[in-house]
């Protein structure tokens, strides 16, 4: 939520934690809303056309296309990471770093990554 556009700094700590918290079990949430009868996959459906999308423009020479995928990369010592890359006509031209981080973010990937190197 640090990088968020419009930003965020308004928000309180407690708002960051609860946004934070919604946004990671919002799969859970919809599932629980449908009574246990449906799933969250027609946003997951919607995510993957809009990378797809994202791919086929970069791919066609559409200059500066970025968005968010899980690829190798020297972003963390993690051999593989979820960031921002540039999409260009020969696939990932370049992994953007993660930016600045407020103290929580970076709490919060530390302990994720102790999740992800198992």
């Amino acid at each position: 939520f640090s990088q968020a556009t419009p930003s965020t700094n308004a928000l309180s700590n407690e708002d960051i934690v609860a946004l934070t918290k919604r946004t990671q079990d919002g799969g859970t949430e919809v599932v629980e809303a449908k009574a246990g009868k449906g799933s969250a996959t027609l946003s997951m459906a919607y995510a993957g056309a809009l990378f797809a999308d994202a791919c086929l423009k970069g791919l066609n020479g559409v200059p500066d296309i970025v968005e968010c995928s899980f690829v190798q990369s020297t972003v963390t010592e993690l051999p593989f990471f979820a960031s921002k890359v540039k999409l260009g006509k020969d696939g990932v031209e370049e992994i953007h770093g993660l930016g600045s981080l407020s103290d929580y973010e970076k709490e919060g990937l530390e302990k994720l990554k102790a999740e992800l190197k198992s």
